[in-house]
């Protein structure tokens, strides 16, 4: 019974009292049937104010009271939840948190979510989850620096859980690689981090399926241009600091997936969510539902700018590499996955062969010619570089770097929009003749 309830109060989009008989699990299947995010996003119910404002009110609550003792007993046996506007603590559910969730389920199209305190701890709940002592994952060799510090290094001394490091394009490796009966997770970036190798989806979620193993995906580089649930994966993950959020100034995570998988996460004696506590505060998740309806909008902007940026970098003979470009090896894979009309992605990556050339590089372009920050992160309205061998890779050594593709010398750029694309090319122009 606590379990049907639980559910409801993830899937649901509608408020309801305790004598509504209508099962709002199935506006779930009425939400599915729409491919475009935005137009998912759109599709659910908008959360008014107290008092009638178009914006939600903020429920900045840790606990919440109840009218008699018998209630509370009710809550805590699950007869009682958020599904009927009955809330107990906000490490639990919270109704601002909640709604952030509803929203991030339609925008990657699983039936539902959970937002958290960082990325990192949305990636490491889920692991802890789906892994017991004695588990094995197959991941890609190319990830975020942190993720695989998270597993190469903690999970095997923490919890007995090791991984095997795959290239993601050789589908004869991952099969070999995977274990049955033993592996449980097959790890991978939707767009890696940084090296930009697109992951087939389809095939990957194929493989793993036939052998019985959860698909994670984390999709922080590219929200509303990829779904990966609707490609056939289990879990995807996100950072909403990153395009999410889109001011650099929140740190925030999500674990979108089945309800029957957030239902165990929140679980009172095993659930990772609940009992690790990576907890949302309701003004952070507020700040994000207020960003999410523009999410496309400026996603497209990025993806635009990038793309324009990547072939003129090209005809000028640099060494570019970014999946909107023909001679990207995974250019037709991602143009086959991609949702329509948002673009092939926001980053693009410039191999400048040493750190030396690539850290003047960036100096030139922050403090000569303003045309972006050396900063790590992504999603920004302004332009970020960073060398991602020695910043956002730098947990990885020199062999797992060179495994992963990632040079010296390579600069990862989150493009921005700031300013006119004419106006940032010429500061982008000026910084190239510096070097030369």
């Amino acid at each position: 019974m606590a379990d049907k309830l639980q559910q409801n109060a993830i899937v649901s989009n509608q408020k309801r009292s305790a004598s509504d008989e209508h099962d709002h699990r199935d506006d779930f299947k009425h939400h599915l049937i729409w491919e475009d995010p935005a137009a998912a996003l759109a599709d659910i119910r908008h959360e008014f104010g107290e008092h009638g404002g178009v914006n939600m009110s903020i429920e900045a609550s840790a606990t919440f009271t109840v009218m008699d003792p018998e209630t509370l007993s009710r809550m805590f046996a699950g007869e009682l939840g958020p599904d009927r506007d009955f809330f107990i603590y906000s490490r639990h559910f919270n109704p601002t948190v909640l709604n952030l969730g509803r929203l991030m389920a339609a925008l990657e199209g699983t039936e539902a979510a959970y937002c958290t305190s960082s990325g990192m701890s949305a990636i490491a709940s889920v692991m802890l989850q789906l892994c017991s002592s004695g588990d094995h994952v197959v991941a890609s060799r190319s990830l975020y620096g942190g993720t695989h510090a998270l597993l190469t290094h903690f999970l095997p001394r923490t919890s007995n859980i090791t991984t095997s490091f795959v290239d993601i394009r050789d589908f004869d490796m991952i099969n070999e690689a995977i274990v049955k009966g033993k592996t449980k997770v097959l790890y991978f970036e939707s767009i890696s981090n940084p090296t930009l190798t697109v992951s087939n989806i389809p095939e990957l979620c194929r493989i793993a399926h036939d052998k019985g193993v959860t698909v994670v995906v984390d999709n922080t580089f590219a929200p509303m241009v990829l779904s990966p649930a609707r490609l056939g994966a289990d879990v995807v993950v996100h950072s909403i600091s990153k395009y999410i959020s889109g001011g650099a100034d929140v740190i925030a995570g999500a674990v979108c997936g089945p309800a029957s998988l957030v239902n165990s996460m929140m679980d009172l004696r095993q659930g990772a969510l609940m009992l690790l506590g990576p907890t949302m505060n309701a003004k952070v998740a507020f700040e994000l539902s207020e960003r999410l309806p523009h999410l496309g909008l400026r996603m497209k902007e990025h993806c635009d700018r990038a793309l324009i940026f990547a072939t003129r970098m090209m005809n000028l003979g640099l060494k570019v590499i970014y999946p909107g470009l023909e001679n990207h090896p995974d250019n037709a894979l991602l143009k086959s996955m991609a949702n329509k009309n948002y673009g092939y992605g926001g980053i693009l990556c410039l191999d400048m062969g040493t750190e030396e050339r690539a850290n003047r590089l960036m100096n030139v372009l922050q403090n000569c010619t303003q045309f972006g920050f050396m900063a790590v992160s992504l999603g920004y309205y302004e332009t970020l570089m960073s060398c991602s061998g020695s910043s956002t890779s730098s947990e990885m050594n020199n062999q797992e770097k060179e495994l992963a593709g990632i040079s010296p010398g390579l600069i990862r750029m989150s493009v921005g929009y700031n300013g006119t694309m004419e106006q940032k090319w010429s500061q982008l122009e000026k910084a190239l003749s510096e070097m030369q």
